[in-house]
């Protein structure tokens, strides 16, 4: 994996308008690029540094920034990818945290490595991805996850975690839990590994996938196939965020018990929603959001995208704060409409 001896690259003063995917304007007092490993521990070590309160950043697709940022933003672009083994049942992939995670999706099924293939097209960074635990088309990334490593931001120490040490939920993991236990700008993921089993299978499960068997005749996929039906799904409904500035979904899908699902149906028959193992059902946000009548409105520069209401855009010049108050008017609509109240994806700063 990448390595770099050389001094801290700091900018003081440094816009962060490019550094998210939102396209927000915020200005980081200090803004420290990590290249590697011994980068964090570098910071770790340094006498100013060390001790201030500090912000990761990936890819910058899941963050909201409504203000200047008075913390220590630590920029993650460590890179390097490669097949660290090879076993009976499984490849077992390696990349540096500052990685494109579409890249290393793409770059897999390249070498001949398939598994990532419903998660093509997610935004952010590698080490972006167990934080939020990614999840689209019936995978989530904990059902690909091997271990990572990543640095104390307190001791400087290394740390490998496991599955069970990341504590894996829908839309969560340890990384976005503050509080006893929590990693919470505790610590800054470096590399992450990925397990792709063999024998290689498709998962089909979801409807968008479903009608492109049926448009295409295609009944068996292969894997090259599903990422390009997901590429194309994708670009179908969401904008580019070079484009159009978002942050992708915005909210998570909410799970309700099996009695409150049938509550909802029987006034909503039409409402989307898909069974959980346990007996749960999830939700479709975005449908939500549509019966409440917020696709393709805006308010101030901040709007709902006309296609999926899922994802909040920025029509141009929008501030965080026009995002936030977008996103608050409509919790209220759909909780006043369905007691249901929406929880965001994306932190906000």
């Amino acid at each position: 994996m990448s390595s770099n001896s050389g001094p801290l690259h700091v900018e003081q003063r440094a816009s962060l308008r490019e550094h998210n995917t939102f396209g927000l304007p915020a200005v980081a007092r200090t803004l420290v690029h990590l290249g590697s490993a011994a980068d964090v521990r570098r910071v770790v070590d340094h006498p100013l540094l060390g001790p201030a309160p500090k912000l990761v950043l990936g890819g910058g697709s899941n963050l909201v920034l409504t203000r200047d940022v008075d913390s220590v933003v630590l920029k993650v672009e460590i890179l390097g990818r490669r097949l660290l083994r090879e076993e009976a049942d499984a490849w077992i992939v390696e990349a540096g945290a500052g990685e494109s995670w579409h890249g290393l999706v793409a770059w897999t099924l390249e070498q001949g490595w398939p598994g990532l293939e419903n998660l093509a097209l997610i935004p952010g960074s590698v080490g972006g991805a167990p934080v939020q635990n990614i999840g689209a088309y019936g995978i989530e990334l904990q059902d690909r996850f091997d271990s990572l490593d990543a640095v104390d931001l307190v001791t400087g120490r290394n740390v490998t975690l496991g599955a069970a040490d990341c504590r894996f939920g829908y839309r969560d993991s340890v990384f976005k839990r503050s509080g006893f236990g929590g990693l919470a700008g505790k610590s800054v993921i470096t590399q992450v590994r990925l397990r792709l089993p063999k024998p290689w299978q498709p998962v089909l499960g979801y409807l968008d996938l479903e009608r492109k068997m049926l448009d295409t005749g295609n009944h068996a996929p292969d894997a090259r196939t599903v990422f390009e039906w997901v590429c194309a799904i994708r670009r179908a409904k969401l904008p580019d965020p070079a484009v159009l500035g978002n942050a992708g979904s915005f909210f998570k899908n909410p799970v309700v018990s099996a009695e409150q699902c049938r509550d909802i149906i029987g006034r909503e028959p039409e409402v989307v929603h898909y069974a959980m193992p346990d007996g749960s059902s999830k939700l479709a946000a975005g449908w939500l959001i549509d019966a409440c009548g917020w696709k393709g409105k805006t308010v101030g520069r901040a709007g709902v995208h006309d296609k999926q209401a899922l994802v909040l855009v920025n029509r141009g010049g929008a501030s965080g704060a026009e995002v936030v108050t977008l996103a608050r008017a409509i919790q209220e609509s759909v909780y006043g409409r369905f007691g249901i109240r929406l929880e965001p994806e994306p932190v906000i700063v």
